[in-house]
């Protein structure tokens, strides 16, 4: 549904978030082995969740269930069977045009539309990871031991993880009202200026200055810089890319640029220490500062708003 489609988008980061906090919270108490245990049976629940909810309807009529897709939208909309009539036979169409359709890594550049989206796709979630936002995750403690602050670090980590999750549960609310570029943007400013302040609270503890009145900056730096992102790099990178590709390529498109994320993900994340140790912790930071400022004029310069566009309306502006 077009009015909710940015909302729920959303809600993929809210759900990483809660799985950070969750692990952030009880990680610093326990043994590996129970963290473990913890994990599983978080898994096992949602295992045991998933019995109870129905197939997607595209999936049930790509089966070819029309029934069951029909009691599946009843499901999802809570609607009578004749009140999900008209979205049933519109995924009915789309379901039989791609059908008919062969999809290949060649129809990613095969019309203009396709191209436009994949390089917004690939762009938005490179900067994301340019961010530094899995660095921050997973040095978070080292970062707090190395800022010297008076707050325990891992106190520190459990409060980061409880900022992201409440933030993350702002985009849902915000989204659908004021855009995603109004987000992304400032997602992308307050990015590039809490990272720009922590990487000079690190400089002037490299050049010997006292930061002993500064203990509490990096902290505070960090919960802005959290916010800022759960609202905007976070989530929105992944809600956008959904709604920038055409049926025909969309799961190619997505595993493409999920693919290229995680990979950039990986090796920002093995590379960082190497990073402070060779150019030290200000060097980074200000790197991904200056990252995040590029992030902006991204979107400023290229980035359409999709706010209040339906699918068929978005293809036809990135054909322009």
């Amino acid at each position: 549904q077009d009015k909710v489609r940015g909302a729920l988008g959303s809600f993929t980061q809210l759900l990483c978030t809660l799985g950070f906090m969750y692990v952030y919270s009880i990680g610093p108490y326990v043994s590996y082995i129970s963290l473990g245990v913890a994990c599983t049976a978080v898994s096992v629940l949602f295992l045991v969740t998933m019995f109870f909810i129905p197939d997607s309807p595209y999936q049930l009529l790509k089966r070819g269930d029309r029934e069951g897709a029909r009691k599946a939208l009843q499901w999802l909309r809570s609607k009578s069977s004749s009140g999900v009539n008209k979205e049933l036979n519109e995924l009915q169409v789309a379901v039989d045009e791609q059908a008919s359709q062969k999809t290949s890594l060649r129809d990613l550049v095969a019309t203009k539309g396709n191209v436009k989206a994949l390089i917004l796709s690939l762009g938005l979630v490179n900067w994301q990871q340019l961010s530094g936002i899995n660095a921050v995750l997973f040095f978070s403690q080292a970062i707090f031991k190395m800022s010297g602050g008076a707050l325990d670090p891992s106190i520190a980590t459990i409060l980061i993880g409880v900022v992201m999750f409440l933030a993350s549960g702002c985009t849902p609310l915000l989204v659908d009202r004021t855009g995603r570029r109004f987000l992304l943007l400032t997602s992308a400013v307050g990015m590039m200026l809490s990272q720009g302040v922590l990487g000079l609270f690190f400089f002037l503890r490299h050049i010997d200055v006292d930061t002993t009145n500064l203990g509490l900056l990096p902290v505070g730096s960090l919960i802005v810089y959290i916010i800022v992102y759960s609202i905007g790099f976070g989530p929105l990178p992944w809600a956008v890319m959904g709604e920038l590709f055409s049926p025909k390529v969309k799961s190619t498109a997505s595993s493409l640029t999920a693919s290229f994320c995680w990979v950039l993900g990986f090796l920002i994340t093995k590379f960082f220490q190497d990073i402070v140790d060779g150019l030290g912790t200000h060097s980074a930071f200000w790197m991904f500062s200056v990252c995040c400022g590029l992030a902006g004029m991204f979107v400023f310069f290229l980035l359409p708003e999709t706010k209040g566009k339906s699918l068929q309306e978005i293809q036809l502006l990135l054909e322009k």
